[in-house]
């Protein structure tokens, strides 16, 4: 059931507090524009954010959030790597994770691709077209056969990440360049969602169709429950003939 799930929103909070152009549009903060629309699904949301002790991502925090949605840009060199650890440990172990426009950059978000997860970008304030390529995937739920966006800043390809294990969203600017939009990932028992739109002057979490994919993502890398593995040396469980300790 959704008011089961507890997510936590993390964000910088840096670009809200230096930047007029960005208060003007995340007054609250960023995380506050992302956070309010899940509550209204009935989900149990959490705000964290970089200035707070362990960044707010505290073992407990941790330990009680099934999903985790991650928003950096001008600081992810100042993360600490015990948290980074502690975070993608939570991933293997079946946290859900939402990685959102420039966490592409973030240390958990590379740390869990094994690359360097670069990419082509430009601030113009270009019109994006969000195409829906797979429109049987439940993040995709409730869409039309596109997104369109007025303003947001261009990601092109190359995208230097592994291959998707699905692929949801594929976009296109006005300046010509095509982008891996929608993209999740397994990894361990977890799933991660990379969900490019969100720059920060622009008013894209604000936007109805960005709030659903937001939450019909939480959905979809919630916590599936399931047994977890033992691994390690293991004991028969049928009768092997010759082989002591059966």
């Amino acid at each position: 059931m959704s008011e089961a799930l507890r997510i936590t929103v993390w964000n910088e909070f840096r670009h809200e507090q230096h930047n007029e152009a960005v208060r003007s549009v995340y007054p609250d903060g960023i995380h506050e524009a992302i956070a309010e629309p899940l509550r209204s699904h009935g989900y149990a949301v959490h705000t964290a954010t970089l200035d707070e002790p362990q960044h707010g991502l505290t073992a407990e925090v941790l330990a009680s959030t099934d999903v985790l949605i991650w928003w950096g840009h001008m600081a992810h060199d100042l993360v600490q790597d015990d948290v980074v650890a502690a975070v993608t440990e939570r991933v293997l172990d079946g946290m859900g994770l939402i990685v959102l426009h420039s966490g592409h950059f973030s240390k958990p978000f590379k740390k869990l691709m094994g690359t360097s997860c670069d990419l082509k970008w430009r601030e113009a304030g270009e019109r994006e077209r969000l195409w829906v390529v797979d429109p049987a995937h439940p993040i995709a739920a409730g869409l039309g056969e596109c997104i369109e966006l007025a303003h947001e800043e261009m990601y092109g390809e190359h995208f230097d990440i592994p291959q998707p294990d699905e692929l949801v969203f594929l976009s296109w600017f006005q300046g010509g360049e095509v982008f891996r939009s929608g993209c999740v990932f397994h990894r361990g028992r977890g799933r991660i969602f990379y969900f490019r739109p969100g720059h920060e002057t622009f008013p894209t979490y604000h936007n109805k169709e960005i709030q659903t994919v937001i939450a019909n993502g939480v959905r979809y890398v919630a916590p599936a429950h399931a047994a977890k593995p033992v691994y390690g040396n293991a004991k028969p469980r049928e009768v092997l003939p010759g082989v002591a300790g059966n």
